[in-house]
């Protein structure tokens, strides 16, 4: 496949050519690297995957479409001298903004902020390449090859529409006529809202906080003891955060992504892909218990995740094309009915030890969106540590009503 098009959910992720939206996923690692092997490392994984050797061609059609650059570029190493231990979070804001729109170089970065004996690396994609998943394979290819560049990647076949993964039962007649009322719906809806002038303009920022390895496992046994999961207790604990710093302004729901792969096997953990389903959740109205509304939250996730036919969804988007532009607008001018979209990406499977150097820890991705409501949680847990990084803009977020609220959730979490 030396083509295709974006498909309706990349294109909302890639907004336009002029706007970046970047997700930038950072290791710290304890020991010596040698730039050779960055390039030799570098270059295997630009050969497996398709989407590091294609650029986004934005002009030609009516729809912006991946096109694979026989010619391209190595992918760009960017190195900082390391003289704090916050550097990787400033560098990461920095890289937000990056916009890769030169055609010859390939859609990705890589910022190593390097010290004497301690080093961050940063891979840095536009998020209408990559999920949480995507950050967490590269960083591990990446690590394997840094310590043994004799390790071989097999590459993989890119898909070419979102038609090969349709069920085999899928009724396509049936279909196309629910696809042509949804479509037609959406126009309607967005003729009856008109436009909104609301813009986010305020600075973006990041907010992190590591918890060791004694406060993560009381939290995770918290959850055990009472039959809820981490990711329904988090929901639970900043959504009550939210409402206690914010008050009636608060929502009360919150939106997660979940990895598209647990719907659609033949995206396998190691490919490259952008899209994610999400699922909202909501607390419990009148009841104040934290555990109870963890509990109502994970029963409601798990019925929903049943429910999801990412097939269906991705195919159904595919007829939204005409419309994406007017969703981006309404992205970016409207506050949304959630507090926050909460991506718990759970225990990162990386290994700490490798012959040269060791991995000290991983941080949870930072994201800047362009929405207006661009409230964002990350969280991982690596080596026993949680880890958060918790996104926003000062427009809609103040920052230093975005650390209460951390604050707040994190109290919850480990009261």
């Amino acid at each position: 496949m030396s083509r295709r098009k974006l498909m309706m959910v990349e294109r909302i992720m890639y907004v336009d050519s002029k706007t970046p939206v970047n997700c930038v996923f950072t290791v710290k690692i304890n020991g010596e690297i040698s730039e050779e092997n960055f390039n030799i490392a570098l270059h295997k994984i630009q050969q497996k995957h398709f989407l590091l050797r294609s650029s986004i061609d934005s002009k030609s059609e009516k729809y912006p479409f991946f096109i694979e650059q026989k010619e391209i570029a190595p992918i760009p190493i960017r190195i900082v001298e390391r003289k704090t231990d916050e550097d990787w979070l400033s560098e990461s804001e920095n890289e937000w903004y990056r916009i890769f729109e030169d055609e010859k170089k390939p859609l990705a970065q890589l910022v190593w902020v390097k010290g004497s004996a301690i080093s961050e690396i940063l891979w840095v994609m536009p998020h209408c390449i990559c999920d949480g998943t995507t950050g967490v394979t590269l960083m591990h290819e990446l690590l394997s090859l840094l310590d043994d560049p004799s390790i071989e990647l097999s590459s993989y076949q890119a898909f070419n529409s979102v038609d090969d993964f349709l069920p085999v039962d899928f009724n396509l007649k049936k279909n196309k006529r629910k696809a042509r009322f949804y479509l037609m719906m959406a126009k309607l809806f967005f003729l009856i809202q008109g436009k909104s002038k609301n813009r986010n303009l305020g600075k973006n920022y990041a907010i992190h906080r590591k918890l060791d390895a004694v406060v993560s496992k009381k939290i995770a046994e918290k959850c055990k003891a009472n039959s809820i999961s981490v990711h329904a207790l988090l929901c639970s604990a900043f959504m009550q955060a939210f409402k206690e710093i914010q008050g009636n302004l608060s929502k009360g729901k919150v939106i997660s992504p979940v990895d598209v792969r647990h719907f659609i096997p033949e995206i396998k953990q190691d490919h490259i892909f952008a899209f994610a389903p999400t699922v909202e959740l909501s607390l419990k109205k009148g009841n104040q218990d934290l555990m109870a509304h963890a509990k109502h939250i994970k029963k409601d996730l798990v019925e929903k995740i049943e429910k999801t036919q990412a097939r269906e969804l991705l195919w159904m988007g595919e007829n939204m094309h005409p419309v994406v532009e007017r969703m981006i607008s309404m992205l970016k001018s409207s506050k949304g009915g959630h507090d926050i979209t909460l991506s718990n990406m759970g225990k990162i499977d990386i290994p700490s030890d490798y012959k040269n150097f060791k991995v000290e820890t991983i941080f949870s991705p930072t994201v800047a969106f362009p929405w207006l409501n661009s409230n964002t949680l990350v969280t991982t847990t690596y080596n026993q540590e949680m880890d958060f990084t918790l996104m926003s803009n000062e427009n809609f977020l103040p920052k230093e009503e975005a650390v209460k609220i951390k604050n707040k959730a994190i109290e919850l979490l480990t009261s």
